[in-house]
C-alpha cells in the first residue's frame, strides 16, 4: 500500500492547511477561510493551494467523518471554530433537527455518482459492459456468488452511505423517500446484495488501496471519480434504475463573521469558473457542475437518474443500523492492548473509557454506530511483558446488551503492570485464524516501545510465513504516549492497515474512527 494512502486513512484527526502561502503566515488571519471537510476533499488540496495567489483566499481544511461532522455542525460546536463546511453531500446533515439554522449559503461545486466498478474481464463475463443492468440484477448476481466487491462503511463514509441508500431505494421500488417500513421489507434483498461484499473501509480512498492489494475481489462500489482514477482500469457500471450522487456543496456557516462571508463568496465563485471546473475534472475525475465545460468522454452520455433519499433522520439511521446489525458480513476483531506498567494512572483510565464507549456508552450518532455490532466476534488480548490470555466475546444477533455489559466489565477491570511485549502479542493475534465468512481485523494499541520478547524483524518474518488468508487481516495501530511511531507505521504498512494518532486527540476518538474500518 502506498504510504500516502495510509496517511489519508487518518486524515480525519489531522489539521491541514491548504494554500498556506508563506510559512510565517497566521493560520487564522483575515485571509483564512476555515473549512470543516470530509476526507474526500483531500485530493483538492493542490488546487486550493492556488486560491491564495489567484483570489487572495487561504483555505484551512480540518478533516472529519461524515456523521461526526454533521453532529458538530448541528450541535453548534463548529460555530466560532469553522467558517464553512465542505462534505460530499449535505443530505444527512439536513435531516438533523436544528441543522438548517446553522447553515447559510450553499454552493455545489462538482458531481460524482456512487456506482459499481468491475475488472473488465468480470464485467464482460456478466455482460454488464454492453447491456444495461439494474440494482436488482446486480443483487441477483451477488446472491449467486458471481462477483465480489468492496464498499465503505455507511456509518463513517458518505460513499458507503450513498450506495446503501441507492441500493435500498432501488430494491424497494420506492416511488419516493424511503420509509422505515420499506427498510424492514427490503432487508432480505439487501442481505443478498451484500453477501458478495468482501472488503470494508472507513474512507473511499482507503478502500481503493485495499482493493488494489487484494486480487481476489472483483470490484468496488465507490465514487465514479475513484473508479476512474483506480490504478488498474475498471469498467464502470451505471445501474439503469438510478444512483445517488455526491454534489460537494461548499456551505457557509450562519455564524461566520462578515469578513469570512466575503472570503467564502470569492472562493465559491472561483471554484465554479470554467477554468477551475476543468482543472477539477481533469485532476480528480469529478463531473463539472457548470455549463460550458465539456465533460470527459469517460463519463459516458447516459443521463443520471437520482434515486430518492430518506426524508427523516430516523429512517436513515434505521437503514445504517440494519446494515450493520443484520445485513453486512459480520466482523471479527482482535484488540491487542498494552497494559504494561507505563499505562498506569490516566492512560489505563483512558483505555477503559475508550473500550466502554464501544459498548454503547457513547450515545452520539457516531458513537451509536461505532459500538460493537450484533453478530460480531470480539477478542480482547491484553499484554504486558508477555501476551495475556485471549478473552473472547460474541455479540448475539438479538439482545446484545448482556454481552456488551460483559465487555464493559472486562474493560473496567483492566490493570497496568509489567513490561511491553508488543510483537509476541501481535504474533499471537495473527496465529488465531479468522472465522470463514467474517471480516478480520486487529487493533494494536501501545504507549511505548517493545521491551520484551521478539522484535519487529522476527514479527515480520513470521507474518510473511503465514498462509495468504491470514496475511489479509490488517492491523490498525493506535499511537499513544511514547510509542515508536516509525516502527508502528511499518506494522501498518506491512499488514495493509493504517495508523491512528491518539496522541493529539484521545483513545476514544481513535477507537471510534477505527470502527469504520472493521
Amino acid at each position: 500500500m502506498r504510504w500516502a494512502a495510509l496517511l489519508s486513512a487518518v486524515s480525519s484527526v489531522l489539521l491541514l492547511v491548504a494554500a498556506c502561502g508563506s510559512a510565517g503566515g497566521s493560520a487564522d488571519g483575515p485571509d483564512v477561510l476555515r473549512v470543516l471537510a470530509g476526507s474526500e476533499i483531500k485530493d483538492l488540496e493542490p488546487l486550493l493551494a492556488r486560491a491564495e495567489s489567484e483570489i487572495g483566499v487561504r483555505v484551512r481544511l480540518t478533516y472529519t467523518g461524515t456523521l461526526d461532522g454533521a453532529e458538530q455542525v448541528a450541535s453548534g460546536r463548529a460555530d466560532g471554530r469553522q467558517d464553512a463546511v465542505w462534505f460530499s453531500s449535505n443530505r444527512y446533515l439536513a435531516l438533523i433537527d436544528g441543522s438548517q439554522a446553522r447553515l447559510s449559503t450553499e454552493t455545489k461545486i462538482m458531481i460524482s455518482p456512487v456506482v459499481l466498478g468491475l475488472k473488465p474481464a468480470k464485467a464482460s463475463e456478466l455482460g454488464w459492459d454492453t447491456e444495461p443492468v439494474t440494482w436488482a440484477g446486480i443483487a441477483e448476481a451477488a446472491r449467486d456468488g458471481r462477483f465480489s466487491f468492496g464498499m465503505t462503511n455507511p456509518a463513517s463514509s458518505n460513499s458507503g452511505f450513498s450506495a446503501l441508500v441507492g441500493v435500498a431505494a432501488a430494491l424497494s421500488d420506492a416511488d419516493g423517500a424511503l420509509s422505515a417500513d420499506q427498510v424492514s421489507s427490503v432487508t432480505p434483498r439487501l442481505k443478498e446484495f451484500f453477501s458478495a461484499q468482501r472488503l470494508t473501509a472507513g474512507s473511499s480512498g482507503w478502500l481503493a488501496d485495499a482493493y488494489a492489494r487484494d486480487p481476489g475481489v472483483d470490484g468496488m462500489v465507490n465514487y465514479e471519480s475513484v473508479l476512474l482514477g483506480a490504478r488498474e482500469p475498471l469498467t464502470v457500471v451505471y445501474p439503469a434504475d438510478g444512483v445517488v450522487s455526491a454534489d460537494y456543496p461548499l456551505t457557509l456557516l450562519a455564524s461566520a463573521p462578515e469578513a469570512k462571508k466575503e472570503l467564502y463568496g470569492r472562493l465559491a465563485a472561483w471554484l465554479r469558473t470554467p477554468a477551475v471546473q476543468k482543472d477539477i475534472m481533469t485532476g480528480t475525475h469529478r463531473r463539472p457542475i457548470v455549463a460550458g465545460v465539456p465533460p470527459d468522454p469517460r463519463f459516458g452520455s447516459a443521463r443520471l437518474i437520482e434515486l430518492p433519499f430518506p426524508n427523516r433522520r430516523s429512517t436513515a439511521d434505521e437503514l445504517i443500523a440494519t446494515y450493520l446489525n443484520q445485513v453486512r458480513v459480520p466482523a471479527e476483531a482482535a484488540f491487542v492492548l498494552d497494559t504494561s506498567g507505563s499505562m498506569q494512572g490516566d492512560r489505563i483510565a483512558a483505555l477503559r473509557q475508550a473500550l466502554v464507549a464501544l459498548t454503547g456508552a457513547d450515545t452520539s450518532a457516531s458513537g451509536t454506530f461505532s459500538r460493537f455490532r450484533n453478530r460480531e466476534s470480539v477478542t480482547m488480548m491484553p499484554f504486558d511483558d508477555a501476551p495475556g490470555a485471549p478473552v473472547p466475546f460474541t455479540v448475539p444477533e438479538h439482545d446484545p446488551a448482556p454481552v456488551l455489559d460483559d465487555i464493559r466489565r472486562f474493560a473496567e477491570g483492566l490493570e497496568a503492570a509489567g513490561g511491553t511485549a508488543i510483537y509476541d502479542s501481535l504474533t499471537a493475534a495473527y496465529d488465531r485464524p479468522v472465522t470463514p465468512g467474517h471480516y478480520g481485523s486487529i487493533v494494536l494499541m501501545t504507549d511505548g516501545e517493545n521491551t520484551d520478547g521478539s522484535d519487529y524483524a522476527a514479527f515480520e518474518a513470521h507474518y510473511r510465513s503465514l498462509p495468504e488468508e491470514r496475511r489479509r487481516t490488517p492491523t490498525f495501530v493506535v499511537l499513544f504516549g511514547e510509542s515508536d511511531a516509525e516502527e508502528m507505521r511499518r506494522v501498518a504498512e506491512l499488514t495493509g492497515g493504517a495508523v491512528f494518532d491518539a496522541r493529539s486527540t484521545s483513545l476514544t476518538e481513535a477507537f471510534k474512527e477505527i470502527r469504520g474500518y472493521q
